[in-house]
């Protein structure tokens, strides 16, 4: 008896999001990005729909409420920085100083707003939602070989930790609370630069305390 022949089933084609779509989405993380590094947390959702130039229905289209905006924030600002530092290690490795790759990499950091990963301080964000744990797991990998090399290199001096980078980063790069602060960021890579100038050996005087770890952040 023969049997059927099987006929295979046609695949369901997942339909792309249109060109316009993934403008607008990629309009609000940038919009609530900048809110972040002025506002924090607290960042109003109507003031990230009016800044990037869409309605509120669109911005609550791609993201459900603000816990899942500011996931999305995180990753993609977490994945911005770490492609820097990335490719800082090439530069390194294609014999560039390993100080001066380090200080491109703080600039280039500061250009994508690293002030707004203030959520990880945040008790009521889930930094150990898998996503947001491995995306933090490369940035840190990145950056302590950065550091790495600079201390192996004695260019970077000894006392100075991943974590002490990371948190002048995040203060150097964020506005005063207020209205009054919000040309700020036209002094922000000039005042890098000076604290940047500050990290190279010789040091001029002995920090207190211990150097501060991405460990040592996470924990806090």
């Amino acid at each position: 008896m023969a049997t059927a022949p099987v006929t295979e089933q046609p695949q369901r084609r997942v339909p792309r999001p249109r060109a316009d779509a993934v403008r607008n989405r990629e309009r609000i993380v940038a919009a609530a990005r900048e809110l972040l590094v002025e506002h924090g947390t607290e960042l109003p959702l109507d003031e990230v729909a009016r800044r990037a130039g869409v309605g509120n229905a669109t911005l609550y289209r791609n993201f459900k409420d603000r816990s899942e905006l500011l996931h999305h924030v995180v990753l993609t600002v977490t994945d911005h920085v770490t492609d820097h530092a990335e490719r800082a290690l090439a530069a390194e490795e294609a014999g560039e100083d390993s100080f001066e790759v380090l200080r491109g990499f703080v600039h280039a950091a500061a250009d994508e707003r690293i002030g707004a990963l203030c959520p990880l301080l945040n008790a009521t964000f889930d930094k150990d939602h898998p996503e947001v744990v491995a995306s933090l797991d490369r940035l840190t990998a990145a950056i302590e070989d950065l550091i790495g090399r600079a201390h192996a290199a004695g260019r970077l001096r000894p006392d100075v930790g991943v974590g002490d980078l990371m948190v002048a980063l995040s203060q150097l790069t964020r506005p005063l609370p207020g209205t009054a602060c919000l040309g700020f960021d036209r002094y922000v890579h000039r005042h890098l630069q000076l604290f940047l100038d500050g990290l190279m050996t010789p040091a001029r005087s002995e920090l207190p305390g211990e150097a501060a770890t991405l460990e040592d952040l996470r924990q806090d």
